[in-house]
């Protein structure tokens, strides 16, 4: 290998959003590394594709709002439609405090500028989504323009947009460390294929993210976690309009994705490294329980356990993004610990970090809450147990 101006690391959803805003913005001689033989191998590929504003932060509503309006026009910038479609997201709260939390957050939401999220009482429930038991729901939150996009096609955009204005991707290349000069800054990326030499590096490597820092000595908190996904078989017992629909209590939620069922729950984890991609046949009867109480009409309905699959979050210590250079190492930018909400917030956090590249700091909204200097500072975003 020989040079770039900007070598960024992992070929995902986030990397490629970058790579391309990157390219946008006039940058030549941008190149993406990226272990896997093509695109979309790796997280971006095992993302579910759900999309919401309805958050507790302030920074993360404001994320989903500049994602939002780049996704409306993503097809004319882009050539390729993101799947946007806004089925809406339902809240369900099965508790006072459940309640109190989702209108605590819907203050903030309506604040940034989501004044069509709404409240509702169990009988609006029944009306937003009828096939729900609304057993236990006190109230709930909904938001219609929520809804859905398609992760693949998103980073099938970015890839074709960024090659138009002359980024190479390479894939199948190994990423092996960076190499620094004595004052500090990254000079080059070491891979399987010999040394880059490099003005700033990008780390985008998700899950994986903390590895590639540790090599320009920084510490960065981001750590895997594993999360499951159970489908149905083929069916047509729920509208593929149906809005996603979240127990607020214990994240159990469900959406049609291509004639199927998707259904998920978090259950307690701990960082997992190297990644195991079988899912665990309990969790599976416990969400297929769970699936029967909560929406009656799916006791009609089959899982396909060969279909489900498990793939990896990349938290960070307050569930956010990190975006920007340690000081220690001021080429080496981050895009990564968006804690489950990479791919819904890559269109915003791509233009973003190039405008940190490009110009010292963003422009198109105030980032400054998501720079990694904050777990020092003591400055962590809040965080909400349910949203």
């Amino acid at each position: 290998m020989s040079g770039a101006s900007v070598a960024v690391i992992g070929g995902g959803v986030i990397g490629a959003s970058v790579a391309y805003h990157l390219a946008q913005r006039g940058w030549r001689d941008v190149v993406v590394l990226d272990r896997g033989p093509a695109p979309g191998t790796g997280s971006t590929g095992r993302a579910t594709g759900g999309f919401r504003a309805q958050y507790a932060s302030a920074v993360n509503v404001r994320l989903s709002l500049l994602a939002r309006e780049k996704l409306r026009r993503f097809e004319a910038e882009t050539g390729m439609d993101p799947g946007y479609v806004a089925c809406g997201y339902l809240w369900l709260a099965g508790s006072a405090d459940e309640l109190a939390e989702l209108e605590r957050a819907q203050r903030t939401q309506h604040d940034e500028g989501l004044t069509e999220a709404v409240m509702l009482g169990p009988s609006d429930v029944a009306a937003v989504n009828p096939a729900v038991s609304t057993s236990g729901v006190v109230g709930a939150a909904y938001c219609p323009t929520d809804g859905f996009i398609r992760p693949l096609s998103i980073l099938e955009g970015y890839v074709r947009a960024a090659r138009r204005l002359g980024v190479e991707f390479r894939w199948g290349v190994e990423v092996a460390g960076l190499r620094r000069r004595p004052d500090g800054r990254v000079s080059a990326v070491e891979t399987g294929q010999g040394p880059l030499e490099v003005d700033a590096v990008v780390d985008a490597a998700g899950a994986w993210a903390a590895a590639v820092a540790a090599w320009a000595g920084v510490v960065l908190p981001v750590e895997p976690l594993r999360r499951q996904a159970a489908t149905t078989t083929p069916c047509d017992l729920l509208p593929g309009t149906m809005p996603m629909t979240i127990w607020a209590g214990d994240g159990f939620h469900l959406r049609v994705r291509d004639g199927r069922v998707l259904i998920l729950q978090p259950t307690p984890g701990v960082p997992d490294a190297p990644f195991d991609a079988r899912v665990d046949p309990e969790w599976v009867d416990m969400v297929e329980r769970a699936a029967h109480a909560r929406v009656p009409v799916l006791r009609r309905a089959t899982i396909d356990r060969a279909e489900c699959w498990a793939g990896l979050y990349e938290m960070s210590p307050d569930k956010h993004a990190i975006l920007g250079p340690p000081p220690e190492c001021p080429n080496l930018f981050f895009a990564n610990g968006s804690s489950g909400h990479g791919v819904m917030h890559a269109p915003a956090l791509g233009q973003l970090l190039a405008e940190i590249i490009s110009d010292a700091k963003a422009s198109s909204m105030d980032a400054t809450p998501l720079r990694y200097g904050r777990f020092a500072e003591g400055d962590l975003q809040p965080t909400s147990g349910v949203l």
